[in-house]
């Protein structure tokens, strides 16, 4: 296929992606306080369930992750270096302590509790602690997990994923949190990077770019989680661990997010040039979080078993809570 057919086959997705952006930003503008966001993925939910994705618009729609990770390179240039190394220390150490002590939980939690065995322990764990389905992908990878294991771990996290999209701006207003706390709570408690981010907009600005920074941070722990279950494991393929396959899965993004950081930081950026890349920013993730919803199939959700989400839904509980009680402590 040349260039220019590729293209014209993405047009019908990029299409409905826009249609529903617009959409999203009609009804935000004549609702006040709602976020454009939060329609945006209201709208694909609705149109993904009732309608479904045109077949020829399949491809285009697809393109929603690549714009979900460019507007996250590009809100590095919303960060404020000063104010996130003012509160580092202590949202990396809840972030590491989250990551760490989460893994351990969900895997004793599934393994004692539930009787769950084989690889679905790690696979659960590494997506409710780190990245979500990436993290479930990237571990089953290293593992050589099976087919069923993968698609049931991805069901149950993708299933928390819309729920908690909804629950957690609305616990944040209930709770009274301030930006930088919902932010930092929702980054270090959700699962998958697009609902932190969607939630985090949902409640303000200033939370979005907290909960995205938040959870970058987490992301970054893939690599380091991997090469431990990859250890873990080395009994069932000691001649490759799978150490090598993480490069695929990591989150290159984040090293974008990072540069991108660095460079307005740096001064050599104007206000106004700051402004125009957060607002392209904003831009690509309405059309993100469009093909977000229209990903989310609340028929296939039903599919999931009973045991990994109680696994999935007792992490959550006591993560949360947790970080609830350290953010109002400690932010």
């Amino acid at each position: 296929m040349g260039a220019t057919a590729a293209v014209r086959s993405l047009l019908p997705g990029l299409a409905l992606l826009c249609a529903g952006a617009l959409f999203a930003h009609l009804v935000a503008g004549a609702v006040d306080g709602l976020q454009p966001l939060v329609v945006a993925v209201a709208v694909g939910v609705v149109v993904g369930n009732l309608v479904g994705t045109p077949a020829p618009a399949e491809a285009g729609v697809g393109t929603h992750k690549l714009f979900l990770e460019t507007g996250i390179v590009l809100l590095g240039a919303a960060v404020v270096v000063e104010e996130f190394i003012a509160a580092g220390p202590t949202v990396l150490a809840l972030v590491v302590a989250a990551v760490a002590g989460g893994v351990l939980l969900a895997e004793g939690i599934a393994r004692l509790l539930f009787r769950l065995d084989g690889e679905t322990p790690s696979l659960l764990a590494a997506g409710a602690s780190i990245c979500g389905v990436s993290a479930v992908v990237a571990v089953g990878r290293v593992l050589d997990a099976r087919g069923t294991a993968l698609t049931f771990a991805a069901a149950t996290i993708l299933l928390f994923d819309a729920v908690t999209l909804v629950a957690f701006p609305l616990a944040g207003e209930w709770l009274d949190l301030s930006a930088r706390q919902f932010g930092v709570w929702a980054g270090v408690s959700m699962f998958s990077t697009g609902p932190v981010a969607a939630a985090g907009f949902a409640h303000s600005a200033e939370a979005g770019q907290w909960a995205t920074v938040t959870k970058l941070a987490r992301n970054s722990l893939l690599g380091g989680v991997a090469i431990a279950y990859s250890l873990a494991y080395t009994a069932r393929s000691a001649t490759d661990p799978g150490v090598r396959k993480l490069w695929t899965e990591f989150p290159k993004f984040l090293l974008g997010f990072l540069l991108v950081a660095v460079i307005a930081n740096s001064g050599v950026l104007s206000a106004a040039a700051i402004d125009s890349i957060g607002a392209v920013s904003n831009a690509l993730f309405t059309l993100a979080f469009v093909g977000l919803g229209l990903s989310i199939r609340v028929r296939e959700m039903r599919k999931v078993g009973a045991a990994p989400v109680g696994v999935v839904l007792i992490h959550l509980l006591v993560v949360s809570a947790l970080a609830l009680v350290a953010v109002r402590l400690l932010l």
